[in-house]
């Protein structure tokens, strides 16, 4: 079992109040928070920022891993996670994942096929409870 942790420590109200994240490979240490990061455009991070790199990283690492398993291996991989909150829902309601890659040898068929397998496989599309795309692009 490999654990990962995060600290998040929140003060004040949820409008007017400050909190600070931190992991524990201290990364993000005491990285500022706020209504204002979340919902608008203040100075520092956000859940759902950070739920998009975890899904993007993750997403870039699981395609390598079927790349290789395929016979491939990628010169580039390049992932963008977009999450979409609605507030009047208070909820995720989609991570867009958004790929440009480049790998030497690979048909588009093989290439469409490998990326949906990882898009559904990575373990942060299947912590998620959201409509998950795949828009990839092999160059």
């Amino acid at each position: 079992m490999i654990n990962r942790k995060a600290t998040a420590i929140w003060k004040g109200t949820g409008k007017e109040g400050t909190g600070t994240i931190s992991t524990q490979s201290t990364v993000l240490e005491n990285t500022q928070y706020s209504f204002n990061t979340r919902f608008a455009d203040g100075k520092g991070t956000n859940p759902e920022e950070l739920v998009a790199a975890a899904h993007a990283g993750c997403f870039a690492m699981k395609l390598s891993f079927e790349l290789n398993a395929a016979g491939f291996t990628a010169d580039e991989l390049n992932a963008t996670a977009t999450i979409s909150l609605d507030p009047a829902k208070g909820q995720i309601v989609k991570s867009a994942i958004d790929l440009k890659a480049q790998v030497p040898g690979i048909t588009a068929e093989q290439f469409a096929e490998v990326a949906d397998k990882a898009k559904k496989e990575c373990p942060i599309s299947q912590l998620l409870n959201t409509e998950i795309t795949l828009n990839a692009e092999l160059l």
